[in-house]
Parts: structure tokens; sequence; C-alpha cells
């Protein structure tokens, strides 16, 4: 682990000169493979060349190649087999996404950043007693490709976990068996009456996810908080969702000023930050990790030939779309996530959102066609016509799961509210594979709450914004409840014509 810190610190000194070594061996690797072929990777020979030889890509533009990986061609995009693909939500062109993962992105991009987590944790943390223990980690599942080729996707956890070394399976609990489970409901049950008896030291998870186990096990036992049944835990590694939140709740679960916390950014397509100062949002970006980094000014998003700028470009509390290629065969890929750094010295960011308008407060990904369409089914379903909405969270409070919270305005409204949200909710099932999993059995999500406004409370909501006309608009999704709670004042106050 020491060894590693020394490592890290190489590439905070030299941090363009190891993402240009990178770029160049990506490059080098995949010059044979049709993608390579087709851009003349061999011809590369800097970033310049890279850039104006190879055109930004979405999940949309990949997908008839990452498709054909699927069904069992190989050296498309990467030149190693790949048989593993990482499930999630958030195409327009589709219910799933799923990204390719090499076996150079499990060891030296996923694996890699779980080893560096611990090694930054152990470097700030000295005295820790983690290894005392185990890990508690909730993953999701994964499953055979039905095409009829060998090959297996999953949540990006669940394929990691399944490929786990035997060092790494032999201090984490639980048991794959139940770790990999689909059923939610059960493996919640499982969990914790495996690990009650467990001497649990760190918790890793989605916050969503790590609430609903925590209520549960504190259900089972009548304990008071985590600290009653696991008195040795002391680090809870989370990510996917802000942990904003969750913050409060965390600390009622665990009462304790010397637990730890430690946020990462590992996605399905990489492992890209991990926080390294304790008591910091903040987090470093890993630039070693078989990953080469553009940014999309936001400006400049959305045009047919969007600027990229590299890491010796970018300026502080500025937001980009974040560009990646990988060792899985993501090239010049737009991953949906914008960041805004921090530092430059070294590279610290935050992460600010999505280039699209979304809902990830419990890591169910809704974005605005998933929104826009669930509306339309349900006005169709139900004869009635939407003139504006906007969407936000309810957070988990007390013994109530989370909800998505709709304030309509209707040009023509349901005769029958309670099914026009029934309508919508199976709507979203049906168009967001990560919704429906956190709605089954209300686990996580419960029945969206359904608002209906008075005409005109968006039109004096924006008159009292001074926002009345040119671009203005309502926002029709947001990632926390600022819109909501001012219209509800709003509506409170009886200014509403």
């Amino acid at each position: 682990m020491k060894k590693r810190i020394h490592q890290i610190e190489l590439f905070l000194k030299y941090p363009e000169e190891v993402q240009q070594e990178w770029m160049k061996r990506l490059v080098d690797t995949a010059r044979n493979t049709e993608w390579g072929q087709q851009y003349d990777f061999k011809s590369i020979r800097s970033h310049a060349d890279f850039k104006e030889r190879v055109p930004i890509h979405n999940y949309d533009s990949l997908k008839p190649y990452i498709d054909r990986t699927l069904r069992g061609e190989q050296n498309i995009l990467w030149p190693t087999e790949i048989r593993w693909f990482a499930k999630s939500s958030g195409t327009t062109a589709g219910k799933s996404k799923f990204i390719p993962v090499s076996q150079e992105a499990m060891e030296e991009c996923h694996y890699k950043g779980g080893k560096d987590l611990l090694s930054i944790y152990c470097n700030l943390n000295p005295e820790t007693k983690i290894f005392t223990g185990k890990g508690l980690t909730l993953g999701g599942s994964h499953h055979t490709n039905t095409s009829g080729s060998d090959s297996f996707y999953g949540d990006i956890s669940a394929v990691l976990m399944q490929n786990l070394p035997f060092w790494a399976q032999m201090i984490r609990t639980p048991d794959l068996s139940i770790a990999l489970m689909d059923n939610w409901e059960e493996k919640i049950e499982r969990m914790v009456s495996t690990t009650l008896l467990e001497n649990v030291t760190s918790i890793s998870g989605v916050p969503t996810w790590t609430m609903v186990m925590a209520k549960r096990a504190l259900e089972v036992t009548g304990k008071s908080n985590l600290l009653e049944i696991w008195p040795n835990l002391e680090l809870f590694i989370h990510g996917a969702v802000s942990f904003t939140p969750y913050r409060e709740q965390f600390r009622e679960l665990i009462p304790s000023d010397k637990f730890n916390y430690l946020e990462t950014y590992n996605a399905s397509e990489g492992f890209f930050g991990i926080q390294d100062q304790l008591n910091s949002e903040e987090m470093l970006l890993m630039l070693d990790y078989g990953v080469y980094y553009e940014f999309m000014p936001m400006e400049e998003y959305g045009k047919e030939q969007p600027r990229t700028v590299g890491l010796d470009e970018v300026v502080l509390h500025k937001n980009y779309a974040l560009v990646i290629s990988t060792n899985a065969g993501l090239w010049r890929y737009l991953i949906g996530d914008t960041i805004r750094f921090t530092e430059l010295a070294p590279y610290r960011f935050r992460i600010t959102g999505r280039t699209r308008l979304f809902v990830n407060a419990f890591g169910e990904e809704v974005i605005i066609e998933n929104a826009d369409e669930a509306i339309r089914i349900a006005c169709e379903k139900t004869g009635s016509l939407v003139r504006d909405y906007t969407m936000a969270p309810v957070y988990f409070k007390g013994k109530e799961n989370g909800a998505h919270e709709w304030l309509i305005e209707f040009e023509r409204p349901p005769s029958n509210s309670d099914y026009f949200t029934e309508v919508m909710d199976n709507a979203l099932k049906s168009l967001n594979s990560d919704y429906e999993a956190k709605r089954y059995k209300d686990l996580a999500l419960r029945l969206p709450i359904v608002r209906k406004l008075p005409n005109g409370t968006f039109l004096n909501w924006m008159r009292e914004k001074g926002k009345l006309g040119g671009q203005h608009k309502v926002p029709r999704l947001s990632n926390d409840r600022q819109f909501v709670n001012e219209i509800l004042a709003l509506l409170k106050e009886g200014t509403t014509p």
C-alpha cells in the first residue's frame, strides 16, 4: 500500500505527461481493431491527431458496435476478448445501456481503484483496524446473455464481485450467492441475517440501498444504531448518488464523530475519482487507470463539432462534460456527467450533475426523455392533458422510503388521479430499468406523489423569479428540492392566481 502511495504521488507530480502516455498506449493497443483501422490509429502521433481523427461519441452512436460485441464478435472496439458488460440506464434509444468491460478495465481500472481507495484510507488513518474484520458490500446482480453468445451482463458492482480474486473474496461479506441475488427483498433479508454475527468494519454501497439494509438490520435486532450491531464499524464507502441528503440520516445510524466516509466516482464506464482527504467533498482525479480524459466546456455541449480541452487547459470552477477514452474500447465517449475542478495541483473535482436533466437521488437515473414519455403515456391512457410539470425527490424520512414528487398543472385533468399516477409509474418502470429496480416492492422508492396545481401556478412562480418570457422555462426535473419547495411555499402563501 505504501508503494502504491508513491506511484500516486508520481502522477500527481506529472499529470499531463501520464495522461499523454496513456493516450498513446490506448491508441497503439487498438490500432488493429476494426475501430482502429476505421480511424487510422497507426498514424496518430499526438493528442491533436487523436481529436482531429476521432469524433465525439455517445452511447447511441457506439451502440451498433457494442451490440455486435454482445452477440459474440470480437476485435471491434478493443483487441482483447470482452465477455462482460455493465448494464445501466440513461440512454434515449432503449431501456438500458450495456457498457463493455474488458479484462484490462477490470484489473487496471476498477480493481486498481478499489485497492487505491484502501491505500489512501490507510495512509490517512494509519491506526485503522479495518482489516481485523470484513467489508459488507451491497452489489447488484448479473445474468447470462440470452443472445446465445458466451457473455454476461449485470450491474457493474455485480460484474466486479463475480470476478474478484480469492483474497478479496475472503475479506468481504456476504457470500456471493447472496450478494448477487436478483430479488432485492430476499437479498436484504439474507444479507441482514448472515452478517449480524460478522465483525463488519466497513460498508460499501449506494446510500439508498445501504439505508434500506441498515433500517432492516435495526428492525430485526431491536438496536438503536449500527454500532450496537457492529461495534468495530469505522468506514462507509459510497458513490453513485449525491450523499448530501443522506448525511444526517447516516449520522443517526452511526452516531460517532470518529466514523469515516469516503466517496468514489466509480461508474459503469470506469473508476475515475477517489476522495483522498477525510472531511472533504472533493475527489482526486485518478490519472493512471487506463482512461484518457478530455473536458468539454458546457457552452460547447450540443454543437456539431464541440471543442474539448485537456488537463493542461482546464480552469477552476467551470462546468465540463466529461469525455473519456478507455481500455474497454470507449473512444472519445461523452459519459453524460459534468464535473467542476476545485483544485489544479493536484486535480481535485466535484461531480456537478448530468449533461441532460435528470433525477438520480436514489440511483434511478430518470432522464427528461423518460419523464416526458411517461407523462405522454399517462395522458393518453387517462384522456388528460398536462400543461406543465416539475419533479423532484422526496428523501427518506423516519420509516418512510423515498419517492418522486410531481407538481403538475393540467390543461385537462384526469377523472381519476390515482389511475394517472399508476399509469405514469408503470410507464417509467418500462422505460428505465434502474427506476424499475428501485420501485420493486417499494423497497427504495414508493409510489410517486402527484400534486395537481391550480392553473397559473408555474406562471406566477416564474414571475416571482423574474423569468417570464424569452428562453426561460419550467425546469422539468431537478435532483434537489429547491424549485418544488419554492412552488409549494408559494401555494401556501396563497399568492397563486
